[in-house]
C-alpha cells in the first residue's frame, strides 16, 4: 500500500496550492479519503474528506471556503485545493485513507508534504 503525496511548496499569504495524493495498493474507491496536516507543536488535525458513498464532503471550520477536496476514482487520485492561503495554514499535509470492514478498519498515511505559507 501507499499514498504519494507531491505538490507542496512555499507560498504568500493570499496565495493558491494543490497537493495531491496517488494511491497503490488498495481498493482506491471503497476508502474515505481524507487530508489532514499538523503544525509544528500542535496535534494532527483533519482538513477535509470525500467519503466513498455519495462523494460527501467535510471541512474544517478554518479552511471552509477556501479549500477543496476532489477525488478521481479512476485515476486513484484525491486533491487538495488550496485558496487563499495564510501563514496558519502552514504544516505537514497527510493523506488518509480509512475503510471500515466486518473484522476491522484499515488506515494508511502518507509521508507528508511541506506547505509554508509567509506573510
Amino acid at each position: 500500500v501507499q499514498l504519494v503525496e507531491s505538490g507542496g511548496g512555499s507560498v504568500q499569504s493570499g496565495g493558491s496550492l494543490r497537493v495531491s495524493c496517488a494511491a497503490s495498493g488498495f481498493t482506491f474507491i471503497i476508502y474515505d479519503m481524507s487530508w489532514y496536516r499538523q503544525a509544528p507543536g500542535k496535534e494532527r488535525e483533519l482538513v477535509a474528506s470525500s467519503t466513498s458513498v455519495g462523494g460527501r464532503t467535510i471541512y474544517a471550520d478554518s479552511v471552509k471556503g477556501r479549500f477543496t477536496i476532489s477525488r478521481d476514482n479512476a485515476k486513484d487520485t484525491v486533491t487538495l485545493h488550496m485558496n487563499d492561503l495564510q501563514p496558519e495554514d502552514t504544516a505537514v499535509y497527510y493523506c488518509h485513507a480509512q475503510r471500515e470492514f466486518v473484522d476491522g478498519t484499515r488506515t494508511y498515511w502518507g509521508e507528508g508534504t511541506q506547505v509554508t505559507v509567509s506573510s
